[in-house]
């Protein structure tokens, strides 16, 4: 755990502007996006040392002086601009910040401010509503759903772009360093039969399939995903070995198969609260063997290598609230690790720091 949660340590001045911060948020955002947006921080960044006015920026971008002018005196407040040391007063010089240079090229930074605009920024405002009631009362802003996953396949195609870019960027960069630790287990099975549970796209399952030439994968999803699921697996060739099973897990009815060597479930738990946690692993409880390893990959906040990734897996738990689904987040690997053995399985395995994003990759057991 960080000592940054332990340590109240910041000066009161610093403590101030960090609360201003806060307040002014929703705007600093909108100004952060259209410096990016508007190609502001581009020219700028492109200027180099040498620097760029407020009036060159006006006529290269045909903006007009005062709206460049208010959105660099943001980005100076923000850190995302440094003023030339040879600037006029009467004219900025501007250089690019460290910060600026994040918010323009950092792929993470990229990804999380696009799903926060096209996801998240007009249910953000029903969040203290969603806490209250427990429902994700910021949902009615992108559709007429009972939780977001009942309308991935109806988002727009701006919104599809932001939520799977999210989604997909924290997960897949973990799959390199996750295949290996799954199927040394597998290794005796001459065919072995994985079952993916939320396998959303295929990804994993495509990646499963590239890796090993005998493996099988059952995607279990809800019948929008296992749709979209089928026509990848199809188009990457292996529409023979990659299966699906519509199904909501959790409706009392569903049960799930017997037969899987191993059981994989991908950022795909924190879609649910721990009751509902237990409540799957339950399920699967009753369809897994001895043998049968479970996996289980997140990304838990409480294990994380940087702060940066702990803050932004801190705001995911927002989104579950106000607009998934009302009553899941991005847990801790202590109350996760709870629920699973709630359930009646044992922790055998725990791997931390899986990829880039610093995922944990937990392999279990009945006991």
């Amino acid at each position: 755990m960080f000592d940054f949660y332990k340590n109240d340590s910041i000066d009161a001045v610093s403590a101030k502007f960090e609360a201003q911060k806060i307040a002014f948020a929703p705007l600093s955002f909108q100004a952060a996006r259209a410096l990016r947006n508007m190609g502001i921080l581009d020219e700028i960044s492109n200027a180099r040392k040498k620097g760029i006015t407020i009036s060159e920026l006006s006529q290269k971008l045909n903006i007009s002086h005062y709206g460049v002018s208010v959105l660099v005196e943001m980005g100076l407040g923000m850190g995302a601009l440094k003023i030339h040391k040879d600037s006029d007063e009467e004219d900025l010089r501007l250089t690019l910040g460290k910060i600026g240079f994040f918010l323009m090229k950092d792929e993470m930074t990229q990804v999380n401010m696009d799903f926060s605009e096209d996801i998240c920024y007009r249910g953000a405002e029903n969040l203290e509503e969603s806490i209250r009631t427990g429902k994700p009362a910021g949902l009615p802003h992108l559709g007429p759903w009972k939780t977001v996953y009942e309308g991935l396949s109806e988002l727009t195609e701006q919104q599809k772009k932001s939520w799977f870019g999210f989604d997909h960027f924290y997960s897949d960069l973990a799959f390199p360093e996750a295949l290996p630790i799954v199927f040394e287990t597998l290794a005796e099975r001459k065919s072995p039969h994985l079952f993916d549970i939320g396998g959303n796209t295929a990804k994993w399952a495509i990646a499963c399939c590239k890796y090993n030439a005998n493996v099988n994968v059952s995607i279990i999803d809800l019948p929008g995903q296992t749709a979209v699921a089928e026509k990848n697996a199809a188009d990457a060739g292996f529409a023979n070995r990659i299966d699906t099973i519509a199904c909501n897990v959790l409706d009392d009815t569903t049960k799930f198969p017997i037969g899987a060597d191993a059981i994989w479930m991908s950022q795909f738990l924190d879609c649910f609260s721990l009751k509902q946690v237990t409540k799957i692993l339950t399920k699967i409880h009753s369809a897994a063997t001895s043998e049968t390893d479970i996996y289980v990959l997140e990304p838990l906040w409480d294990k994380q290598r940087f702060e940066a990734g702990a803050y932004s897996l801190q705001a995911t738990s927002l989104y579950f609230t106000c607009i998934a689904n009302g009553n899941s987040k991005m847990y801790r690997y202590a109350e996760l690790k709870r629920a699973i053995e709630t359930a009646g399985f044992e922790l055998k395995e725990a791997h931390h720091n899986v990829g880039p994003n610093s995922y944990s990759l937990l392999r279990f057991r009945k006991k």
